[in-house]
């Protein structure tokens, strides 16, 4: 013979699911603070957007003095690349180029990446030919700047 325990029942105590907690503090959730751009970097997309449209426009004058050059002047030519090839491929660079710098700007991680890369394989390139000079000096420190303020892209 089972014994059966009885409960007291209140009038409005009715069991209906598990018990819940009141006392509890929420549960924490991580909120990372918006970062903010910093001035270097700000600097370096400016810089950088300014060499991409000078690259667009240069491959676009030196097509057009290609093509019409009894409409254009060569002296137009910002930079002589040989052939229009050589200036399609100058103007798809500088696209690239300016959506990296547009990158930056919003701080996203790839194109820290990519910019980190880029300094690194010039700074290569330059003290392996022996070009030690103020451009190295600079390019050097654009790079640990750049990893100084890693943290700030997303």
């Amino acid at each position: 013979m089972a014994r059966q325990l009885a409960q007291p029942a209140s009038a409005g105590d009715e069991d209906d699911g598990p018990p819940t907690v009141q006392h509890l503090p929420p549960v924490w959730e991580r909120q990372l603070p918006p970062p903010s751009l910093p001035v270097g970097v700000a600097l370096l997309a400016i810089v950088t957007a300014a060499v991409g449209v000078l690259l667009i426009v240069s491959g676009i004058l030196f097509v057009l003095t290609y093509y019409g050059s009894v409409v254009l002047p060569s002296s137009l030519v910002i930079l002589h690349v040989g052939n229009p090839l050589g200036a399609t491929v100058l103007v798809i660079l500088g696209a690239v180029i300016a959506i990296l710098s547009s990158a930056l700007w919003h701080q996203e991680l790839w194109a820290f990446y990519l910019t980190v890369g880029f300094l690194f394989l010039g700074l290569a390139y330059l003290f392996f030919t022996d070009s030690i000079t103020y451009l190295f000096v600079i390019v050097l420190v654009v790079f640990i700047y750049l990893i100084a303020v890693r943290h700030h892209f997303y």
